[in-house]
């Protein structure tokens, strides 16, 4: 599974060169999945009923992971340890865990907003510069 974060899918929707030369490398038998959370953020993001249902067709071809309760607790824990002294974001901690849980890396180029997570793998799919 490759699990997408917010500003890899942004790079996608906008077509970006090099996340789009990244993505035609992909098996096309690899499932491409969104944490839950993406979704809202993506949907959050929109202006407009027009922009909110163009991203919403445009994100149903890949799955939606949601993490469970006990998953959910872990970030409660991980939230209450790291809100204070590294400015954690309550969604990044939620997508963070949903990797961890699913054994599977983040594809995102936000490093910094997981580094304290430290069970959880990131990778940066592709070179930003074009």
């Amino acid at each position: 599974m490759i699990l997408l974060d917010s500003d890899v899918m942004i790079d996608l929707l906008r077509q970006y060169p090099p996340a789009m030369r990244w993505f035609d490398t992909l098996d096309e038998d690899e499932e491409v999945a969104l944490p839950g959370y993406v979704v809202m953020e993506l949907v959050q993001g929109c202006r407009n009923n027009r922009e909110q249902e163009r991203i919403q067709h445009a994100i149903a071809p890949y799955g939606t992971v949601w993490p469970s309760s006990g998953d959910c607790d872990q970030a409660l824990e991980v939230f209450a340890q790291h809100h204070l002294s590294h400015n954690a974001g309550l969604l990044d901690v939620l997508i963070g865990q949903t990797a961890i849980a699913l054994g599977v890396p983040l594809h995102t180029f936000n490093q910094k907003h997981y580094q304290f997570m430290t069970k959880l793998q990131t990778v940066q799919p592709y070179d930003k510069a074009i």
